[in-house]
């Protein structure tokens, strides 16, 4: 399943739209939802009656999804280290021992010889250490296949199957650009495996993003979704599938009206190269990324919601290379605007690596255009690995006596090649090492915590407590509220803006 806050696999929905056409492999049949053979049999638009004619013609083309994986877990010798650590051997105590798991999904036929879409997640392992061993396809009349997978994309979240059959019903993908917010929408999938179940819902919002990825542009409904769900269609009112059902919100794990789908129109491109065994290359700025939250925004003299940060610069990459520099906002890339609804990992991932497109930023409150040429994203895993939640606070607080060094309701000192070496950070680095927050400051509260380090403050370098000290008088003195801190951990680094105590 995919997550997104607290999340579990969910779909979406969409409007009216037309049908586009996937380069599918050579079949004679006819589509399930070809143009007019929905239309006839559709409940009205406003004022649905019954959806049973139209599920009736689309429901065959709908399909389970299951795959099987081994995992290998390291036993525990419960004797481990006791005279009796012989007792624990021959048991499993103490080495690798593999077991079975299954998952379930859901997918759809897309060409009368057996191409299969799903979300990526519904065929890979669920585990780290695990392996999938076999993917099986159960059509709706109960008949099994054994499916190869032939392309895969982690970042937009789909995958593509292939299964050794002919004449099969199939659908086609529409055109999601048509959805209209409040427009009725259809969802048939295998929820906790129950093959063949259907719900209708609205659309509740287009262009939605749930954590800013790459392809992170989904089609919001309130139709019921629920694990098992993720990889199946989305339908509108003419049989269209206008989203690939994908994630929910959820506290809870089960449905509470928010679900989330892969608009049509974005998926096809992707769909056209997997099918074909290629694999999605896209643009790469070679910066990491921070949100501009309100007391950000405020601090570098931007509109809420108008860029996005720069919270540091990868050597040799293509940001460096145009001059874009740690603290830069970028604003607008390649002639579009950079909003929530239109990140700017989205706008730079469409585009493909080597183009040369126009970077526009602001830089100690003026605005100035770069051009650069992209580079090619890493895979997922990589970027995963360079990840950094400045929320994950594992902070040990010290005495509020210790605190306060430089009236932020922190204990730092500077940082030294020994320390350096202990929290990870670069040995060219300088700045000031945070011993402890004490738990009641506004430094706490935004995260802070003991090994992280202090570069700058209101973008000044600072390399000793005392600096610190200085541009916290000096902010507080001209009337200043707050002061804004970079801050790194394990060698990432993003901006935080922490209240002067009164």
């Amino acid at each position: 399943m995919r997550y997104v806050y607290a999340l579990t696999t969910a779909l979406a929905l969409g409007g009216a739209a037309t049908a586009l056409t996937l380069n599918y492999p050579a079949g004679a049949q006819t589509a399930q939802n070809e143009p007019g053979a929905i239309q006839a049999s559709a409940p009205k638009a406003g004022a649905p009656m019954s959806f049973a004619d139209m599920v009736q013609k689309l429901q065959p083309a709908v399909v389970n999804i299951s795959t099987t994986q081994r995992i290998t877990v390291q036993q525990q010798n419960p004797f481990q280290g006791t005279p009796f650590e012989m007792f624990g051997r021959g048991q499993g105590g103490g080495g690798p021992v593999t077991r079975q798991a299954e998952s379930l999904g859901s997918g759809f036929l897309i060409s009368a010889d057996g191409y299969v879409v799903t979300n990526n997640h519904v065929v890979t392992a669920g585990t780290r250490g695990a392996v999938v061993e076999t993917i099986t396809v159960t059509l709706n009349d109960r008949k099994e296949y054994k499916a190869r997978l032939i392309g895969r994309d982690s970042s937009s979240d789909l995958a593509v199957l292939k299964i050794e059959a002919t004449g099969l019903p199939f659908v086609r993908l529409g055109d999601s650009n048509q959805a209209r917010v409040g427009d009725w929408v259809v969802a048939i999938g295998s929820p906790f495996g129950l093959g063949g179940s259907v719900t209708a819902g609205i659309v509740s919002a287009l262009h939605r993003s749930t954590v800013g990825g790459a392809f992170d542009r989904f089609i919001q409904t309130d139709a019921s979704i629920n694990r098992g769900n993720s990889g199946g269609p989305l339908f509108d009112l003419s049989g269209n599938v206008i989203g690939i059902n994908s994630q929910i919100l959820s506290p809870t794990g089960g449905n509470v009206g928010i679900g989330f789908a892969i608009p049509s129109t974005e998926a096809k491109p992707i769909l056209d190269r997997l099918m074909k065994g290629q694999t999605i290359q896209r643009g790469y700025l070679g910066i990491q990324m921070q949100d501009l939250t309100a007391d950000l925004a405020d601090s570098f003299g931007v509109p809420k919601g108008n860029g996005t940060i720069v919270a540091r610069v990868e050597p040799g990459q293509a940001a460096e290379k145009a001059g874009i520099r740690q603290g830069d906002v970028i604003v607008r890339v390649n002639n579009k605007d950079v909003t929530p609804d239109q990140t700017l990992s989205y706008l730079v991932a469409n585009v493909p690596p080597g183009t040369r497109i126009p970077v526009e930023l602001v830089r100690d409150g003026k605005r100035q255009t770069v051009t650069l040429t992209l580079g090619t994203r890493p895979p997922d895993e990589e970027l995963a690995q360079q990840q950094f939640d400045l929320e994950d606070n594992d902070s040990n607080p010290q005495d509020s006596e210790t605190m306060g060094a430089a009236s932020l309701g922190i204990a730092v000192t500077p940082l030294t090649p020994q320390i350096a070496r202990q929290i990870g950070a670069d040995a060219n680095a300088q700045g000031v090492v945070v011993l402890g927050a004490d738990a009641n400051s506004d430094a706490a509260g935004k995260g802070l915590t003991r090994g992280d380090l202090i570069t700058t403050a209101n973008r000044t370098p600072v390399r000793t407590a005392a600096d610190l000290a200085r541009i916290v008088a000096q902010t507080k003195s001209s009337g200043g509220k707050q002061v804004l801190l970079f801050v790194q951990r394990r060698g990432m680094g993003r901006y935080v803006t922490v209240q002067i105590p009164n």
